[in-house]
């Protein structure tokens, strides 16, 4: 992947995108060949070292703490910087998603799917992070609120320049945002290369991500 580029992985259901993802953050053993980053060999290395790296992960499953505030959500977030920057950086975050601001009070159980995925978007940004693993964000979302998600990570490239790796269900919304891609067919790249390109690659398209049909 190319820095301040969103790298998308496509693929039918079980084709090893997540997979793919854990095995970068140390998650998933990796059994053959190495992940490097920044020229640093780091399968082997525990997922917070990798974390420590600049790297961020945010899973399918809900990441955020459900019996905290939003507000706590961040800070814990945060916990391993000192407390002046880490209240820095819980400002900005709420300065930057503005629908988390008017929540900060409220438990992070009440928010909806979307509003989650934002704060879980503002706890990985409280890190710093150089390199974000998105994994099917929108997963579960109404299409109105997924068309947001994939617009505020969209920002995140255009606004900051971060480099994003996006796992992604809805595989012609994250084509039409990606800049490269990577199609995963049984656990094997079946393309790699332009976004744009397999979007128009009306056979790839076709049979491995129902785009054309109908």
């Amino acid at each position: 992947m190319n820095d301040g580029e969103i790298t998308v992985l496509v693929g039918p259901n079980g084709s090893g995108k997540s997979t793919l993802l854990k095995t970068i953050m140390g998650i998933t053993d990796l059994y053959s060949g190495g992940v490097f980053y920044d020229g640093t060999k780091i399968n082997g290395l525990p997922t917070h070292e990798i974390t420590k790296l600049g790297i961020a992960y945010l899973p399918q499953v809900n990441s955020t703490f459900s019996n905290l505030t939003v507000r706590e959500n961040l800070v814990m977030a945060g916990y391993v910087l000192g407390k002046e920057e880490a209240d820095e950086r819980v400002r900005k975050a709420l300065e930057d998603f503005p629908v988390l601001k008017g929540y900060a009070s409220r438990k992070a159980a009440t928010l909806s799917g979307g509003e989650r995925q934002m704060l879980a978007m503002a706890m990985a940004l409280t890190r710093k992070p150089k390199v974000m693993l998105f994994d099917e964000p929108t997963a579960s979302l109404s299409p109105k609120v997924a068309l947001e998600v994939l617009g505020e990570i969209r920002a995140l490239k255009e606004e900051r320049g971060m480099t994003i790796v996006l796992a992604e269900q809805n595989a012609r919304r994250a084509l039409e945002m990606g800049d490269r891609a990577i199609l995963l067919v049984g656990g094997k790249v079946a393309y790699e290369g332009s976004s744009k390109e397999l979007l128009e690659h009306k056979e790839l398209g076709r049979v491995y991500l129902g785009i054309g049909q109908g």
